[in-house]
């Protein structure tokens, strides 16, 4: 047996370790019961029994703003489909503190160097230059519009007293596109012109976008097609629209010139000037879509009607002829189709001033036309109260009164939609929303038998430079003197124009031009009417837009058959039963007295003669000269800013 022995050394290690481990367990215990206890209270605070806060101490937990938080940023602006016509991007302004600038001199300097085109001598003015600095002003801007590279580059020349201020710049991608819808906005981004402008407090405080009516796509190819043809012929302006029938909404409309709406302040008068809503214009033939429309609407006169052109009517000094005289009995069809004056002039007098009025009334020819755009111009017209002979004629072919082109348009839509008059509108229309409701200022079948004799003058008349291959177009030239300074019309100086509708088998949409004050070329003939110069370009814009509005050509027979069913005879006959006007038969019951005089005949005694009842008309105002304003061309093109007497008739 082996034999241990301990020393009192290790005896006494031993019992010191002992002790270690008894006082490590002791402490261990009170660490669990500490954290026992701890956690039963715990427990207790947040579960058993919770102590919340007062509604007092909550409220002085929350952060008091003393700073109103920013309005919205101006809102995009937006076509039909979405396409963004004018957005708000991140910019900064470049401003100084004089005071703070130690030499403005070559401050100014490395500003130009940083960023081109600075003006360095006005710059160190503006800064202070020969100023003491506690004389300088506190704050002065240098630009309020940088670039993302110059801020970067003003930015790494550490000058003392320049800084930055952060806002928004206005951008409109497309540059020139819509120019004259959107408008423009001043250095503070506020509107100044267009669609900017009239929804100014709309853009600033509803952030969601605002959709137009136009179409990005067909507003490009009629803003190509109207710069083509103001080029073409020379011409100092123009003005071009694209309108739905049956809504109002505007999808394309442009004027010419125009401008970069990025840089609206560059802009010159006239490429800020808008021909479509802000120019008034005299329009020519086209006007006799009104009046025949408003013949036919009367009842006194029908479509089979035959008129005497065979000669030229004298009013006082001047003569009204026709462009082309037929010599000839015309029927109403024939009148729209070669566009004679003559029959227009005589179909107005039958119906007299009273009914004309009245109907120009109904078009709101006599008023501001109704559109989201700032200043559409009061129409110009001879006094209401004293529309004589010499007016009630020159009216009827679009002479003596002056609108602006998109009020012209909007009266053609119920001569082709069935009689409904919408207001004109550069909002889209949501086709599941509610639809505009119109006014209906004509009966269907009057609208029905103006579309058939419009088809007429595509295919057989005036307006033959308008068809398109594959689809049934109608439509109407116009062709107006321009007024001089002098205060008379111009001598072979004319405003041409044409107005379309297709398809005419449905028809859906309404394109007119115009070119104002076009030379003549040799490709029409040396002529400077509607049908050479402004309908040849509206027909590439159908032909263009057409498969873009889901408006497909059609051919061979089906095209021949809606050909046949979509015109009426140039020469009709009386239908059975009825009675037609003709040689042996000028007048219906009813024709005013004006009719009477221009056949050189004395009114009947209880016939009406112009606005008066026969008794209440002195003699002397059944004489040919009356005073009234003519309505000038566009202001913007200088020398035409006259009015002119009206002396007895037209030219």
């Amino acid at each position: 047996m082996e034999q241990v022995r301990v020393t009192s050394p290790e005896l006494e290690q031993r019992r010191t370790l002992d002790r270690a481990r008894k006082r490590i367990l002791v402490a261990a215990c009170l660490f669990i019961g500490a954290y026992f206890v701890l956690g039963l209270k715990l427990i207790w605070s947040t579960v058993v029994d919770p102590k919340l806060p007062s509604a007092a101490q909550i409220a002085a937990m929350q952060p008091m703003l003393s700073i109103t938080p920013p309005p919205p940023g101006r809102a995009d602006i937006t076509d039909r489909n979405g396409t963004i016509l004018a957005v708000s991007l991140p910019g900064a302004s470049l401003y100084a503190d004089p005071r703070q600038v130690p030499d403005p001199q070559a401050a100014a300097q490395l500003l130009a160097n940083a960023m081109p085109g600075v003006n360095v001598a006005l710059t160190a003015a503006r800064l202070g230059a020969g100023v003491p600095p506690e004389k300088r002003k506190e704050f002065v801007y240098l630009d309020r519009r940088l670039t993302p590279q110059e801020e970067l580059a003003v930015n790494s020349l550490g000058i003392p007293g320049i800084y930055f201020e952060n806002n928004e710049k206005r951008h409109y991608p497309d540059g020139n596109l819509a120019a004259h819808i959107l408008g423009g906005v001043r250095v503070d981004s506020s509107g100044v012109a267009g669609v900017e402008e009239y929804f100014n407090k709309r853009l600033t405080s509803d952030p969601a976008p605002l959709m137009l009516s136009i179409d990005a796509g067909i507003q490009s190819i009629v803003q190509s097609e109207l710069t083509a043809a103001v080029k073409e012929f020379q011409s100092p302006g123009g003005c071009a629209i694209v309108m739905n029938a049956h809504t109002g909404e505007i999808l394309a409309m442009a004027s010419a010139p125009d401008y970069d709406v990025n840089d609206y302040g560059a802009a010159t008068p006239s490429q800020q000037f808008d021909r479509c809503v802000n120019g008034t214009y005299e329009p020519g033939s086209v006007f006799k879509l009104q009046t025949l429309s408003m013949a036919l609407d009367s009842g006194m006169i029908h479509w089979w009607d035959y008129f005497d052109t065979t000669h030229p009517l004298q009013v006082g000094h001047f003569q009204i002829t026709d462009f082309e005289p037929a010599h000839t009995w015309m029927a109403v069809p024939e009148i729209l189709n070669v566009s004679s004056n003559i029959g227009a002039s005589r179909i107005a007098t039958i119906l007299g001033p009273k009914i004309e009025q009245a109907w120009y009334r109904k078009q709101q020819f006599f008023q501001p036309l109704n559109i989201e755009l700032p200043g559409p111009p009061v129409p110009q017209f001879h006094p209401l109260n004293s529309w004589g002979l010499a007016t009630t004629m020159t009216v009827s072919f679009g002479a003596g009164i002056a609108l602006s082109p998109l009020q012209l348009v909007t009266a053609v839509l119920p001569v082709v939609n069935g009689g409904i008059r919408y207001q004109p509108t550069l909002l889209a229309v949501n086709p599941d929303g509610p639809q505009p409701q119109g006014e209906r200022i004509m009966k269907a079948s009057t609208s029905a038998i103006m579309c058939k004799m419009m088809t007429n003058v595509v295919m057989f008349g005036t307006g033959k430079n308008a068809a398109v291959p594959g689809y049934i177009v109608g439509g109407k030239t116009g062709t107006a003197q321009v007024v001089g300074p002098d205060g008379r019309y111009l001598q072979h100086t004319n405003n041409a124009s044409f107005l379309a509708v297709f398809p005419m088998n449905d028809p859906q949409y309404v394109v007119y031009m115009l070119v104002l004050q076009p030379k003549p070329t040799a490709a029409t003939y040396g002529f400077t009417t509607g049908g050479f110069i402004a309908a040849p370009s509206v027909g590439q814009i159908i032909a263009r837009i057409g498969p873009m509005l889901g408006i497909m050509p059609v051919s061979g027979g089906q095209l021949a058959q809606l050909e046949k069913q979509l015109t009426v005879p140039l020469n009709p006959t009386t239908p059975p039963g009825q009675v037609g006007l003709g040689p042996g038969n000028p007048l219906p019951p009813g024709a005013n007295g004006f009719a009477y005089m221009l056949m050189g005949q004395k009114p009947p005694p209880n016939v009406a003669v112009g606005l008066q009842a026969p008794a209440a008309v002195p003699a002397a105002a059944h004489g040919l000269r009356h005073g009234g304003v003519m309505a000038p061309v566009s202001p913007m093109l200088g020398s035409h800013m006259t009015s002119r007497e009206m002396d007895d008739g037209v030219s």
